[in-house]
């Protein structure tokens, strides 16, 4: 048998040119692929095998710096504060609150702020509506721009005045300080609410839909062992730190170092119980802040004090949740709401949209609808496909 050398060669210069070909497109997209697929595989291999994370090496608090000023929490004083929040209304005695609602918000946000407290942070319509014992309150730092600093301060001072619900800390109201604002919140909760049975953070561009939240939450309260244990919402497992330093969420290796975050929730919109809270607080006592991604902060936090989140279908991540009445029987939380708050309050809470879903066959529908919604391919962190079957 004769072989015919030309042709071999010429196959042989195919495969070389295709091999070097590909080797470009990887060298010239290595960085984006890294970040996507090699970068969680590091993280699932070190989050299910490794598992290991020595968070008091790395963010052990400091108490003072080598001249001894103190870069704690207490360096920030309140500039607006409303210790009564939670107190009664006709005693000096605590209320017996469900739920403290701590929104995070900007200075500048007052049309978002004043939204929310006609919608879904009204503390009257929980009470009268739902019979509930709501406090909703908002995190604030200082505005970030020196010359609008003065102006939005008093338009802070007087919005404080007229309704009594901000909470304000002198630091720049910066991403890197989110996690101030984060310690602002549950120091805050120790200090003048303790007594709350359930904490909640939320965004103030997220839509919490409190009829369906209240009634959850009093579910859990009922059971015999009551609520303790939680921390609940849109959970993120074994995700990887972002090393592309012109990403938003980039975090060098010598501020965090493991190739996993501990699993945490999406800040967008979580809860947890009294005793979580408490925990919560202690661990940040004895952490240092220098993880400016809050969410993270919060799972570094948890791990640290041996709490784990506990995944909600219903709560949204990163993404806004179908517009339908059978969605809105079962929602919770659903993100990016800035403008459309109040038509979509409106919606979810009209009495008509609970007889979508009563009856066999009506339950049927709204199934088939949701499983449209929900099931088709969605790179979005919206609600997951098994949300459709609850």
């Amino acid at each position: 048998m004769f072989m015919n050398f030309r042709r071999v060669h010429k196959l042989q210069c195919l495969q070389l040119l295709t091999t070097g070909l590909v080797l470009c497109v990887l060298m010239i997209c290595w960085e984006e692929l890294d970040h996507h697929v090699v970068s969680h595989m590091r993280s699932y291999t070190y989050r299910y095998l490794v598992n290991s994370y020595d968070f008091n090496s790395s963010f052990g608090h400091n108490q003072k710096d080598s001249e001894g000023v103190d870069n704690g929490f207490e360096s920030y004083p309140y500039l607006i504060n409303h210790p009564n929040k939670c107190v009664g209304r006709h005693s000096q005695s605590w209320d017996d609150v469900l739920l403290l609602l701590f929104v995070k918000s900007s200075p500048e946000n007052f049309q978002r702020r004043q939204a929310i407290r006609d919608t879904w942070g009204n503390e009257t319509y929980a009470w009268s509506e739902l019979g509930a014992s709501l406090r909703m309150v908002f995190a604030l730092g200082v505005h970030r721009d020196d010359g609008q600093r003065s102006t939005v301060q008093r338009a802070l001072l007087q919005e404080g005045q007229a309704y009594g619900d901000l909470i304000q800390q002198d630091f720049l109201d910066t991403f890197h300080n989110l996690t101030t604002k984060l310690i602002l919140q549950f120091h805050w909760a120790h200090e003048y609410c303790p007594q709350a049975h359930f904490f909640m953070s939320a965004d103030d561009d997220i839509f919490v839909h409190i009829p369906n939240l209240v009634k959850y939450l009093q579910q859990l309260l009922s059971r015999k062992s009551g609520a303790k244990d939680l921390w609940v919402g849109h959970v993120h497992r074994g995700s990887p730190p972002i090393r592309r330093k012109e990403s938003k969420y980039y975090v060098p290796e010598d501020l965090y170092p493991w190739s996993s975050y501990p699993d945490y929730t999406a800040g967008a919109g979580y809860i947890v119980s009294a005793d979580v809270a408490a925990k919560i607080y202690q661990a940040t006592l004895v952490l240092n802040s220098s993880m400016y991604i809050d969410d993270v902060f919060m799972g570094i936090c948890a791990k640290t004090m041996g709490v784990s989140p506990q995944e909600h279908v219903y709560f949204s991540g990163e993404a806004k949740a179908p517009y339908h009445p059978c969605i809105y029987s079962h929602m919770i939380t659903s993100h990016g709401h800035a403008a459309d708050v109040r038509s979509l309050w409106k919606a979810a809470t009209d009495p008509s949209v609970h007889y979508h879903s009563r009856g066999f066959l009506n339950n049927l529908y709204c199934i088939a609808i949701r499983v449209m919604l929900l099931c088709r391919p969605n790179y979005e962190s919206m609600y997951p496909c098994k949300a459709a079957f609850i």
